[in-house]
């Protein structure tokens, strides 16, 4: 049974590493990335509700009339 030649293994890795490394910086080099980004001021708007208007009560079942 001939033994497993192990010699160029890693050869073979730094490359793969090498490879994955620029094939990435490619990818990542094709991007368009914004220069400053700027926060766009929103600006918040009040919704009046009815029971903003006047006081309500609230009640509690036992106390309604029957």
């Amino acid at each position: 049974m001939p033994q497993l030649d192990t010699s160029t293994w890693l050869t073979m890795i730094l490359s793969m590493f090498l490879t994955l490394f620029i094939i990435f910086q490619l990818k990542i080099s094709k991007h368009n990335f914004y220069h400053n980004p700027e926060l766009t001021p929103t600006k918040m708007l009040k919704q009046n509700t009815p029971w903003e208007a006047k006081w309500t009560k609230i009640y509690l079942p036992l106390l309604l009339p029957l």
